[in-house]
């Protein structure tokens, strides 16, 4: 840290004889962000006011706010047994989803980063590919597939 610096708390203050970094400054980084959460408010706002202002003030039927079934009352237990017959593939593609994000991240960033960058990734493509081969290797055992 150079002599004309001087660390206060959490914050790097750069002083120098007559001129020091001002908090504003340091906000000014996030107009952006305040800007889009303004435009956010900004277009709900409307929408919320004018679907309050056409929306019908009565309530309707009490049969319109009972639960249903494709219109009919419901009959039955809510509850039933659930088949556990697809549960390996949604587990798989979990697995082969996430690696799929952090793949293409890696990817598109290949040509700038540096070689000491493949060593992480293939240790990440073991990690994932040895839980498939655990996955596979317990559906096996457990003949769900």
């Amino acid at each position: 840290m150079k002599a004309d610096q001087k660390k206060e708390g959490y914050l790097f203050i750069k002083k120098s004889e007559s001129k020091a970094i001002l908090v504003g400054e340091l906000a000014g980084n996030y107009s952006a962000i305040v800007l889009m959460f303004g435009f956010a408010v900004a277009a709900m706002a409307p929408a919320l006011v004018i679907s309050r202002m056409i929306s019908p003030r009565k309530r309707s039927n009490p049969v319109k706010f009972l639960p249903m079934e494709c219109g009919q009352v419901p009959s039955g237990e809510g509850r039933t047994h659930f088949m556990m017959q697809y549960y390996p593939y949604i587990l798989m593609f979990v697995v082969f989803d996430v690696m799929a994000i952090f793949l293409y991240a890696w990817g598109s960033a290949i040509l700038e980063l540096p070689k000491s960058a493949t060593l992480p990734m293939m240790g990440f493509l073991a990690i994932m590919f040895g839980a498939m081969a655990f996955a596979l290797y317990q559906s096996g055992r457990r003949r769900i597939w």
